[in-house]
């Protein structure tokens, strides 16, 4: 298996499906502006060039930065269902019941999945007269009847869990011995296209959505693999990063690709007359990812890190700033200053209303837990929409108020190659940390300030009534209290 995946990590081909340049803007560019979300997976806190990473080549990505609006403070999720179901509905994800994993096989008897009454930004946009796509990873749902189609999508081509080999298209789990089902699709058809290069066939997919609707506004949303293991970049960046220490080394060649496969994209917009009218989010769902999966002998996790994060602590799986926040760009040549930067604190449910309003669209008629940043975007005077902030991952929970952070029942997925002090999986149950601190959430203040944790610890309820109430969801934590309410009642009769 090893020298099989070595063959295919060295027979990676570079395909180009750039159209020849058009001299002048389609006419397209005076109506209803485009909407293009680029989603990578996986992606470290501060892993591209505008962001302070040296060590790295994205100068895609850095381009983008330079044409539009970069953030500091921008918040996704710690995984990646949540972080899609945010992004998707404008909603937190406990209200449409996603608070663990969704399924990924379409026979999985619990059948875990994106409710069906939650709106979609695709569902929004296709009534104001857009055309719909995803490209890449749903991971909301594998269940038939559930998926980007009954979602507002007008195409799909991806898969349906939460990753994929890049070559055989099939998913892999920790500790399974083989590959456990192919989840290649195009609409709801399953498809195979066995030895192709997944990034490439994204990049052709998408490139021929944009084409085809160059005349008529669109909303592409391409939710990238990449960089999420299994690591397996494009061959042509392997020896630019051959005198790394493991495991960036074996991790930046993926960030590398997926800001190559960014920029044919790019490309093909800007060729197509298209960029100027074109609204452009680039945006991890998540930090870094520091699993270590082993499969026939290879690596197909991440190794145990490989992310920047600078001073934040954390990676994906964690509430510390490096699961949590985020790379993100926003760009509109039409209406945005170019090459400007924002430190105001905003969060992927932001961009639904944000995109309604720029498109002139209608809000859903239900509640959204994300406001339009239209205001941020223009100046940087403008004010936070967030006073405080909150996440929620089965029973454990973040909030954040201010420079203080409180969580619940977290652990420490910093990696074992981070400069952080390890905690691996023995946090205490409350750590309350302080973002002004010169090494921002090493210290637990929880014990030295009560006062701030019962504070903090209101807001979660409060919050948490309000996300589960009427969405047929229970609360994780208020069962749990119950489980134990149970036991101290049978062992008081005893």
């Amino acid at each position: 298996m090893k020298n099989i995946m070595k063959t295919m990590l060295t027979g990676a081909i570079l395909t180009s499906s750039v159209a020849p340049s058009v001299s002048s803007e389609s006419s397209q560019s005076k109506g209803k502006p485009n909407v293009l979300i680029l989603y990578t997976d996986d992606q470290a806190t501060l892993d591209a060039g505008c962001y302070g990473t040296k060590d790295i080549s994205t100068p895609n990505i850095d381009k983008l930065a330079s044409k539009g609006v970069r953030f500091t403070q921008a918040y996704a999720h710690t995984v990646c269902c949540p972080s899609r179901a945010a992004l998707l509905t404008g909603r937190q994800p406990q209200r449409g019941g996603v608070n663990t994993w969704t399924s990924c096989h379409p026979k999985d008897e619990n059948g875990r999945k994106l409710a069906l009454e939650e709106v979609t930004i695709a569902e929004q946009l296709k009534g104001n007269g857009y055309s719909t796509a995803l490209i890449g990873k749903w991971h909301l749902g594998a269940k038939p009847g559930y998926g980007p189609l009954q979602q507002g999508f007008d195409y799909f081509f991806g898969f349906r869990g939460g990753f994929i080999d890049y070559y055989t298209h099939t998913f892999l789990h920790a500790g399974w011995e083989k590959p456990t089902f192919h989840d290649l699709y195009q609409n709801d058809t399953e498809i195979f296209r066995e030895g192709k290069y997944f990034p490439d066939m994204q990049v052709e997919e998408a490139n021929k959505f944009m084409e085809k609707n160059r005349e008529n506004p669109f909303f592409l949303y391409v939710a990238m693999n990449l960089p999420h293991y299994p690591e397996q970049p494009d061959s042509t960046f392997i020896d630019q990063y051959k005198d790394m220490k493991w495991p960036r080394k074996s991790y930046a060649p993926m960030v590398s690709t997926v800001d190559d496969r960014i920029g044919k994209i790019l490309t093909k917009l800007k060729d197509l007359g298209l960029e100027k009218n074109t609204i452009v989010i680039y945006m991890s769902d998540n930090g870094h990812s520091t699993e270590d999966y082993y499969n026939w002998g290879d690596s197909y996790g991440a190794n145990g890190g490989g992310g920047f994060t600078g001073k934040w602590r954390g990676a994906k799986g964690s509430f510390f700033e490096g699961g949590l926040r985020v790379p993100c760009i926003v760009s509109y040549p039409k209406k945005l200053k170019k090459g400007v930067v924002r430190d105001q604190a905003i969060s992927n449910l932001d961009f639904f209303p944000t995109i309604c309003e720029l498109t002139g669209t209608p809000l859903p008629k239900r509640k959204l837990d994300g406001n339009s940043i239209l205001p941020i975007l223009k100046s940087s005077k403008a004010k936070s929409n967030h006073e405080v902030l909150y996440w929620m991952w089965q029973n454990m929970w973040a909030v954040r108020k201010g420079d203080w952070k409180l969580i619940y029942k977290g652990h420490d997925t910093t990696g074992k190659f981070s400069n952080h002090p390890q905690l691996e999986f023995n946090m205490p149950e409350y750590w309350l940390a302080n973002l002004k601190d010169k090494k921002p959430e090493e210290k637990n203040y929880a014990n030295s300030n009560p006062k701030m944790v019962k504070e903090l610890i209101a807001l979660h309820k409060t919050w948490a009534k309000d996300v589960f109430d009427g969405s047929g969801y229970p609360d994780p934590n208020m069962v749990e209290l119950k489980d134990k309410a149970k036991k101290t009642k049978g062992s008081t009769k005893l």
